[in-house]
């Protein structure tokens, strides 16, 4: 039983540095942050109900989940084709997509809760 606890709080420690260097090296995600942050601003001087706070968070979770899905995708990518492959950047820019369609998705979201908030 010890073994196990010893390997999930590794696995936690992976994650966290995981999150460490995706909120410390990559640019998108500051962006993300702070939107994230005035947007928390605004639902809070708003006072959400909180089945509004769940969507909310859901839509940020969704946003950074996939901004980092598209950061391993680039690093695995990186590695096994260092030079242009035209195969490569097509998994780019699909990862890139999917951060696209995700922030967007959350942007609407947060749109149609305020609107409604302000209605």
């Amino acid at each position: 039983m010890l073994d196990f606890i010893v390997s999930r709080l590794k696995a936690f420690t992976y994650a966290l540095a995981g999150l460490v260097d995706l909120f410390s090296n990559h640019e998108p995600v500051k962006v993300h942050l702070l939107a994230v942050v005035v947007a928390l601003g605004t639902a809070w001087y708003l006072d959400f109900p909180t089945w509004k706070w769940v969507a909310f968070l859901f839509c940020i979770g969704f946003a950074i989940a996939t901004e980092a899905l598209n950061t391993a995708i680039e690093y695995v990518v990186d590695l096994v084709s260092p030079e242009y492959h035209e195969l490569a950047g097509k998994a780019k820019d699909v990862a890139a997509a999917a951060v696209l369609v995700s922030a967007t998705t959350a942007l609407i979201v947060y749109g149609v809760l305020v609107w409604d908030a302000l209605g």
